[in-house]
């Protein structure tokens, strides 16, 4: 399973919609604090729908706490990386990392885990994709190899229409 981390998160909408995201892929979310936003906030239940219950969530005070009780396969979603998304191997248990959406993760930790560094490639002209859409891209690169195992492959419908 592909564990995505959002390091200190700040729309709720996007935070919702990547609840959404890993209940549909089976992906663990981990929540490190502060958060800009409250669990209260309607636009993260609202962008989450019904999909709470089916997402497995865990939050931390701080990244020590987090990486005190993980350990595995690292990557660290940034647009200063040299490496794209595709060029990696993504363990069964990976932790993909993102950073809150106005400043991406801090220096310090991307310089530490340089080796570990992925982007999704865009235009130059760009600064970069949504927080939301980034996560559900970097989940179906791993879902993609690791033959979508666990997901619907067929499509649901029975009848032509």
């Amino acid at each position: 399973m592909i564990n995505i981390v959002l390091v200190e998160p700040e729309i709720p909408q996007n935070t919702g919609n990547i609840v959404r995201t890993c209940a549909a892929t089976g992906a663990k979310l981990h929540l490190i604090e502060p958060f800009g936003f409250s669990f209260e906030d309607k636009y993260l239940k609202r962008a989450g729908l019904d999909y709470w219950d089916l997402a497995e969530i865990k939050k931390y005070k701080n990244i020590e706490e987090f990486f005190k009780e993980n350990k595995g396969q690292y990557f660290f979603a940034s647009t200063k990386s040299p490496r794209n998304h595709v060029d990696v191997e993504y363990g069964e248990d990976c932790y993909v990392f993102f950073g809150k959406e106005t400043k991406g993760l801090p220096e310090t930790l991307l310089k530490e885990h340089y080796d570990e560094c992925i982007r999704i490639p865009m235009r130059k002209e760009t600064r970069s994709l949504n927080l939301a859409n980034s996560v559900a891209v970097i989940v179906y690169e791993y879902h993609r190899q690791h033959n979508f195992n666990g997901l619907l492959e067929e499509g649901r419908l029975t009848e032509k229409q």
